[in-house]
């Protein structure tokens, strides 16, 4: 069961001590790693989620999946988590470290999608406006492709949304229609 909170106990205890360390770079980079496994295997996380495999296993099997490819401040972390009974929560704790990571750092992530593909000078030039028209400096874009959209964007940037899309505009023409506002207006 997801526990939002234990997460975020969890990743700032390794943030802080990785910053205390000098290490918040490798140990990023682990997490991130870390992340995509998870992503990419749900048997993994069936086996970190399983009540009925011992712990020691679980441990044997996270040592075999992590074997000299993170830090040791990770490989520390992992056992920590498997000896307090927590390891179910590594997914959970690993975004909850990557969400902390960026806010520390102050990097906001921006979710562009369009109808087409973009070329990368627009994306910088899009990139450029929102350093020119906000506080954020460092952006890490996402794109997304919609064809559904037909045309325009919708930009999303933390809790902000602008949606400057053709299928908005004929869905608000739509809404309009439907409450007939030309009819009273005409009258």
């Amino acid at each position: 069961m997801p526990n939002p909170r234990l997460a975020a106990r969890y990743a700032k205890s390794l943030i802080d001590l990785s910053i205390e360390k000098g290490q918040l770079e490798y140990v990023f980079s682990d997490m991130q790693w870390l992340q995509s496994v998870c992503k990419g295997s749900r048997e993994f996380v069936n086996v970190l989620r399983s009540p009925i495999i011992k712990s020691d296993k679980k441990q044997k099997i996270i040592d075999a999946i992590l074997k000299e490819r993170v830090n040791e401040l990770t490989d520390a972390f992992t056992h920590l988590l498997v000896q307090k009974g927590r390891e179910s929560n590594l997914p959970e704790i690993i975004t909850a470290f990557v969400n902390q990571y960026k806010e520390y750092k102050q990097i906001y992530s921006v979710k562009l999608t369009t109808a087409t593909e973009l070329s990368d000078e627009l994306k910088a030039a899009i990139i450029k406006q929102i350093q020119s028209v906000s506080e954020m400096q460092n952006i890490e874009l996402e794109t997304v492709v919609k064809p559904e959209l037909i045309g325009g964007f919708v930009l999303q940037a933390g809790d902000r949304l602008v949606d400057a899309s053709v299928a908005y505009d004929l869905k608000e023409v739509a809404r309009q229609f439907e409450s007939n506002d030309f009819v009273y207006k005409i009258r």
